[in-house]
Order: C-alpha cells, then structure tokens, then sequence
C-alpha cells in the first residue's frame, strides 16, 4: 500500500488505519458517529493526500479541458474552482473532478484517488489532437481539508493572506505556517464549509502540526474516512462508484448543473446528452429516506408496492446529523418524484421508504 506523509501521525493519534484506493488511510480516531457530528459543529482535519493532481497548461489548455469536461472551463478566470467531469464517451463518466483556475492558461484538475492513472491515461491521449502542457503532480502534492464551521476562523491564524472571508469555490496561492506557495481553497465535501489546503511532501508534517496547534481553542479533532462519507451523503454528493460510474450520464446523476449545452463549447459526449436533456430520462438518481426500520447499503435492489424492481440503491446510511436512515438510487424516472412510496428490499424484506429532495442534511 502506499502511504500519505501523514501516516504516523494519525498512527500517533490513535488512528485505525485500512486499505482504500491503494493508500493506507485513516478510517477512524474515535468513531464514525462523533468524527462526524464534530465536523458539523466544530473543526475537523482529514488527510486526503490520496487525491490526485494534474497541471494543464499553455494556450492549448483552455480548448483541450472545454473538450474533456462537461462543465464550461471558459467561465473560470483566476482565482475561481469549478466541479466537473470527464464524459467517457460512451454514456458514462470517466471521473468527477475540480477544475483550479490558477492563472490565465494554468490550471489544476483534482481526481479521485481510485481514478488516478485511469484519468491521466484518459487525458493524455485525449490530448494528442491538443497538445496542451500537461504532468501528473500527484505523487509530490499532500492536502488536507479542514472542515467545519469554525474552520477557516482557525486557518486565518496560519496566514496573513486574508481567507475567513473567502467565497466558497475560490482559491489563493500564499504562505500558510511558514511555508511559500501552498494552494488553499475554499472547497471541501462535507456541506460544512472550511477549506483545503495543498502543499509539497516536504512541507506536510510542518504544516500538519500548525493546523492543530491553530486548532486547539476551537477543539480541532483528526477524522476519517468513515465520516467524511457520511457527511457527503448526507449532502446528497455523488461519490464515484456510487451514484456515478462508467455506466451512467451526469443527466441522469444529477449533474446538469455541471453539463454546459453553451455554443462555444464543444464535449466529448454532447450530442448524447443533448439529445437525452431533450426526449427525457428512462433512469434518475434520487434521494429517500426510509419510513420502516433498516440501513439501506449499495446495489440492494429498490421496488415498488408489487416488488417489482425499479433501481438500484447506490449509497446508504445512517445519517448522524440528521437521525435518519438515508440513501440514493438509480430507479426509474416514474418513481424519481418527490414523496414518491418506494421499497428497500433488505434480506428478502420490502422496507418501506420515500423518495425526498436533497441534500438531506440543512446546516
């Protein structure tokens, strides 16, 4: 397994350390429930050194990324971040990912972990018809994401760059704890606000340290994982593997907000989706929370009062926050309405539940 340069302090930290995405990652300090609810009140820090980076740059950068995202690269001027994907072509996603605008024709993309090398093997060839400037940074670049209420309160002691203020999904290069040149932004995936901070190897355990000590009066905590999923789903955002795949559209995800039918941009995968926007959805994700007693979890078939199977679960929990068994589902676009009575087949039984508008948890 690989390893993040913040290993042996979450060891330190009392961490219970697992395997995810090839990397030796942190599950858990104190337990899903606490870590999670922490996050919703307070400050929380996750190691998410596993993502990965790649740098587009040069005047082909610009057409080469209007080409390979949904999203309108074009909108984006410096100092902005954008969520995005990259269509496969064939009616799914490559990955989900953030697009940083760091200067006119220097951009950042940000992937998931489990996707690096599918996604740099994806960009480079879609590249020979561009020929932009392009180099997978991943394996010289940590990052945390310090989430939470009270997060970029702490941070702004760290700085004397101006970020308590920040509009989410910007971003500023500056000196954070010393140290030059690190990338902080105001984006995150837990739907409580804080930031996310990049920085070299060299520059981790420094860095690390800072932000707990910068912590400390607003009782910053270590977490893992196991909440940081939790409190995705509780926002309602897709997480690759679950609610979006190589199988299906961001139409049909959800994402037409990221999907941009503008004239002065040309995607892989347009004329699909277009055409898919237009005639109507046979599939959609949606959102239920369940009525009888049960935790949903991926791929348990959804049905409806007949038990006839309509979709798939995608992702299921007990949401902390919100004291509710919540979860989301590929099921078919007549059932997608809202207040729509759905069934959860869990070991053979046909749990009661009903389709709701997310995102579930509202801070």
């Amino acid at each position: 397994m690989k390893e993040t340069k913040f290993k042996k302090l979450h060891e330190a930290k009392g961490a219970k350390m697992v395997e995810f995405a090839g990397f030796c990652m942190p599950l858990q300090y104190e337990g899903l429930v606490a870590e999670h609810l922490h996050v919703r009140q307070k400050v929380g820090v996750f190691d998410v050194s596993h993502m990965g980076e790649f740098t587009v740059r040069g005047p082909q950068a610009l057409p080469l990324l209007q080409y390979i995202t949904s999203n309108d690269v074009a909108a984006l001027h410096p100092g902005k971040v954008q969520y995005s994907c990259f269509p496969n072509g064939a009616g799914g996603i490559v990955d989900d990912l953030l697009v940083y605008c760091m200067a006119e024709n220097d951009y950042l993309l940000v992937v998931n972990a489990a996707n690096i090398d599918k996604d740099w093997a994806w960009v480079t060839e879609q590249n020979k018809k561009f020929g932009a400037e392009i180099e997978n940074i991943s394996d010289e670049i940590s990052q945390l994401a310090v989430q939470g209420p009270l997060a970029l309160k702490a941070m702004q002691k760290l700085t004397d760059t101006p970020v308590e203020d920040m509009e989410y999904y910007t971003l500023k290069t500056l000196t954070f704890a010393g140290v030059p040149n690190v990338i902080f932004s105001t984006t995150g995936y837990t739907g409580s606000g804080g930031c996310e901070i990049y920085m070299k190897n060299e520059d981790a355990e420094k860095i690390w340290n800072a932000v707990f000590e910068a912590g400390a009066e607003f009782d910053i905590k270590p977490i893992g994982l196991a909440a940081r999923d939790t409190l995705r789903l509780e926002m309602g955002f897709c997480l690759y593997g679950h609610e979006i795949d190589d199988t299906i559209t961001p139409i049909e995800a959800g994402l037409a907000w990221i999907t941009k039918f503008v004239d002065h941009k040309d995607f892989i995968d347009k004329e699909r989706m277009l055409k898919m926007k237009e005639e109507g959805l046979k599939r959609k994700l949606a959102g239920f929370e369940m009525i009888d007693r049960g935790i949903p979890r991926q791929d348990y078939e959804v049905c409806d009062a007949e038990g006839n199977v309509i979709g798939l679960v995608r992702s299921g929990t007990q949401g902390p926050a919100i004291n509710k068994a919540i979860g989301t589902a590929w099921i078919k676009t007549e059932f997608s309405k809202l207040g729509t009575e759905i069934f959860v087949k869990v070991r053979d039984k046909l749990l009661k539940a009903v389709v709701v508008k997310m995102p579930f948890y509202k801070g």
